[in-house]
């Protein structure tokens, strides 16, 4: 992840080797947060662009770490729900 530009009230971020699916999920995450007045991301090129994240907010570098939180917390819910259903089908 590289910062392309950083201010109290604003945060962009180029994340590199992602795609919309991570940047989507933490747009969205973003905006769940009310502290957040905005939450958009840009691919520049479809095949060779990187994903730049920009959040606009009370704490933009605070309410994207928190975002990451929840995503990975909500992944890892997923995940546990998967292997348990899977354990169910196996009896």
């Amino acid at each position: 992840m590289k910062v392309i530009k950083e201010t109290k009230k604003e945060y962009e971020v180029e994340i590199t080797g992602e795609s919309h699916s991570l940047c989507n999920t933490l747009r969205k995450t973003l905006m769940e947060d009310e502290d957040v007045e905005a939450a958009a991301y840009v691919i520049e090129h479809p095949i060779i662009g990187q994903p730049k994240l920009y959040v606009k907010g009370k704490n933009p570098k605070k309410s994207l770490q928190t975002a990451a939180e929840t995503v990975k917390s909500r992944s890892e819910e997923l995940k546990n729900l998967i292997i348990s259903s899977e354990d169910e089908t196996k009896k």
